[in-house]
């Protein structure tokens, strides 16, 4: 049996000008940059830079109206076009400022350029008399090579794609022979299928002594021993003093375990960090201020004013005339939401960082971690009156100069725990207070994760075992024994 009944159902949606407002919140400042110029490039309406005064006329300012039309309504043919032109006598840029230097605008990141590592071993492999099949085996190999420098495929998995892709018949042993070849080109160590092989290809290539020989020994039989820093076992095995064995381990430790990581010509796009803020110490006292990046010129076209200015006083206002207000009116929308937005953005981001900073007043400070107090999203939420979503997306892609250093802001939220006073503390206190014990241990009896706790729970901080090793895996520090040096 079908039904009619009337539901009143109250519902929150984001408008599609808030989800974008938050995309642009998040972006960090050369992604925004790129943003603006998409933009700039989609909108002709929507120019940068500061806006000229005309001879004949007062200047426009930027377009910017609180009462703007946010795109949603529907556009009626009678377009009240006093909407979108200003009668302001001071353009908008002389009201403001910024905090960077005109000379900045200019500055741009160059391009990495040069010789590819690949490229750099074929050249090399070019000075090799090959004869064609070992040539194109060669070649082939030296494209497996990885950016570490490592073939990382099976001697059988390269003969099969020889025959499938390349054409080419040949065996293992024929593969075997040509991968020598290549492991003979620089640096060395490159063409190594894992890491045992890429030590042992750099120790055949060092000057004979006594060191690198026994080096050379325990690295191909004793391997996995070295590995576990089983000491006692490899003093017994080769019947040697302490000192020999520190001596052939010093001569390890100086190879490259990543021979492709260190060749200066290598093209691998690097990721260059722009911080978004900037903490100073003035006379005691911390200032915030906001990379000038974030605040840019931007103004609403005046040709695009004067086509509505032209379509006002014509009287006879032809059907194609208003079509082409109607475009015009869409773009201008555009582009004074789009400037309403960075203005939001720039308040936002202030605003966060801001409370942030004194939050953690103590540290910025004195650049001490131990300083830092618990804080989470909810904290700053709560302080600016804004969204837990909307912090979060400033910290999790916004960095900082301190004078401590470049840091992302998400590296100041901790969670907290409660020390044998009652008080409530930083994760990251503990943490540092861990690093600073295992970097003061006995590195010839490393503390176990049992006397770490127990050490912990001595100076105020009582974590349980499972803890102490969560925390050392976060800070990415080895087991008790992978830490043991003789």
């Amino acid at each position: 049996m079908l039904k009619q009944q009337l539901n009143l159902k109250l519902s929150q949606k984001l408008s599609p000008q808030q989800i974008q407002l938050m995309k642009l919140i998040q972006l960090p400042t050369q992604a925004f940059e790129q943003r603006i110029a998409q933009e700039m490039e989609e909108n002709p309406a929507l120019e940068g830079g500061k806006e000229e005064k005309d001879e004949y006329d007062d200047p426009y300012d930027d377009g910017y109206d609180d009462n703007y039309d946010d795109g949603t309504e529907v556009i009626e043919t009678d377009i009240n076009v006093d909407d979108y032109l200003s009668d302001d006598e001071t353009p908008s840029y002389k009201l403001s400022a910024n905090n960077y230097s005109a000379d900045d605008e200019d500055k741009q990141t160059p391009y990495a350029s040069g010789t590819s590592f690949n490229q750099h071993l074929i050249q090399q492999l070019n000075t090799y008399r090959l004869d064609e099949e070992a040539e194109e085996i060669a070649r082939f190999l030296v494209g497996s090579v990885d950016e570490s420098g490592y073939i990382r495929r099976t001697v059988s998995d390269i003969v099969d794609d020889l025959a499938f892709t390349q054409n080419v018949y040949t065996s293992e042993e024929r593969v075997e022979k040509v991968l020598k070849v290549v492991q003979e080109l620089d640096p060395a160590g490159v063409g190594a299928r894992n890491l045992q092989e890429c030590l042992l290809i750099q120790l055949h290539r060092k000057e004979a002594n006594p060191d690198i020989e026994l080096a050379t020994r325990i690295i191909e039989e004793s391997f996995d021993h070295f590995t576990k820093k089983h000491y006692k076992k490899l003093l017994q095995k080769y019947d040697i003093s302490e000192e020999q064995l520190r001596d052939a381990i010093q001569e390890v430790e100086h190879l490259n375990p990543k021979p492709g990581g260190t060749y200066s010509g290598n093209t691998r796009m690097v990721e260059h960090v722009v911080p978004d803020f900037a903490i100073r110490i003035v006379d005691g006292e911390l200032e915030l201020t906001l990379n000038g990046r974030n605040a840019p010129e931007l103004h609403v076209s005046r040709e695009y004013t004067d086509m509505l200015k032209g379509y006002k006083e014509s009287r006879d206002k032809s059907k194609s005339q208003k079509d082409a207000v109607l475009f015009i009116k869409q773009k201008l929308d555009a582009a004074k939401w789009f400037i309403d937005a960075i203005k939001q953005r720039q308040q936002t981001l202030y605003v966060t960082m801001n409370a942030i900073m004194h939050h953690q007043q103590e540290y910025f400070l004195t650049g001490d971690e131990r300083k830092l107090k618990p804080m989470i999203l909810k904290d700053i939420a709560d302080k600016i009156d804004m969204d837990v979503s909307t912090v979060s997306r400033v910290a999790n892609s916004k960095y900082v100069d301190t004078p401590y250093g470049t840091k992302l802001v998400k590296e100041f939220f901790s969670e907290s725990m409660t020390n044998d006073q009652g008080e409530e503390v930083s994760t990251r206190e503990i943490k540092k207070i861990l690093e600073m014990t295992i970097a003061d241990e006995d590195k010839r009896k490393p503390l176990t994760d049992d006397k770490l706790a127990k050490i912990l729970k001595e100076k105020g901080y009582p974590i349980a075992r499972r803890t102490v090793a969560k925390y050392r895996e976060q800070l990415d520090l080895p087991v008790a024994r992978l830490r043991k040096e003789i």
